[in-house]
């Protein structure tokens, strides 16, 4: 399992998922707050004038935010990481064994990221929910939600197994992937959803037997595409299986776990 260490320079703040955080120096100080830096507002100091009117865009944008990453299933508070003093440092790794990858954006393209791929980025990274797939509805599974990173900086994103970089334009424009394998990919890439056979038979085959599900997640374009070659749904059936959780049988092995 890989981990980032971040050194700041004084001033210089990082802004990381609640969970990804490690450790850091004690001249390093850390702040919760319900929102990422944003246009809306979501950094201290941003925002289209003072006052009253100042405020309140500010916590309509946490607002509006707060509601996305709720819909998203994400966890509703950020942690804020600033050096002080002197050069600190900060660790951050992912929640799953597998790579990281840093990020660097210039402010003409922006990122997007399976949501659970963030680890952190620079207070000059912009936050943002993309709710991807909505010609196909919410059939995409793990794909349907993502997160957009804009403006300047380093985003950290972590995955599960390896990490696999393709451009859709050097297989004819468009790949078909599993919706558990994407990470991320770049502005410019068309993301969707498409159903695998339908209620035939060979779909329902793929389904109960391939393992694969009824939907596969399509990529066109020309950008980077950053697949995983573990997904969470074959780690957690590794992990059954070895439990013994594929011989329990319809009791859940409420009797098998007993012996006399």
């Amino acid at each position: 399992m890989q981990m980032a260490v971040v050194n700041l320079q004084p001033g210089q703040t990082v802004y990381c998922e609640a969970g990804k955080f490690l450790f850091k120096t004690t001249n390093v100080t850390m702040e919760t707050r319900l929102s990422g830096p944003s246009g809306n507002g979501g950094q201290q100091g941003q925002g289209g004038g003072g006052g009253m009117g100042g405020l309140l865009r500010q916590a309509m944008g946490t607002a509006m935010q707060v509601g996305q990453r709720m819909l998203a299933g994400e966890s509703l508070a950020f942690q804020y990481f600033t050096s002080q003093g002197g050069e600190g440092t900060v660790g951050f790794a992912g929640v799953l064994p597998g790579e990281m990858r840093a990020l660097e954006l210039d402010g003409t393209r922006a990122w997007f990221a399976e949501k659970d791929a963030f680890v952190a980025a620079e207070s000059t990274v912009d936050f943002g929910i993309a709710f991807a797939g909505g010609r196909t509805g919410m059939s995409g599974g793990e794909g349907f939600i993502l997160e957009k990173f804009t403006g300047y900086g380093t985003v950290i994103i972590a995955g599960a197994g390896n990490f696999i970089d393709l451009n859709p334009a050097d297989f004819g424009g468009r790949i078909e992937v599993d919706t558990g394998c994407v990470v991320a990919f770049e502005e410019g890439i068309q993301y969707g959803v498409q159903r695998v056979g339908g209620l035939n038979r060979q779909g329902i085959m793929n389904a109960v037997f391939g393992g694969e599900g009824l939907s596969l997640a399509t990529l066109e374009g020309n950008g980077r595409v950053i697949l995983q070659s573990l997904t969470i749904e074959s780690l957690a059936n590794a992990l059954k299986k070895a439990q013994g959780g594929d011989k329990q049988g319809p009791t859940g092995g409420l009797f098998s776990t007993h012996s006399g």
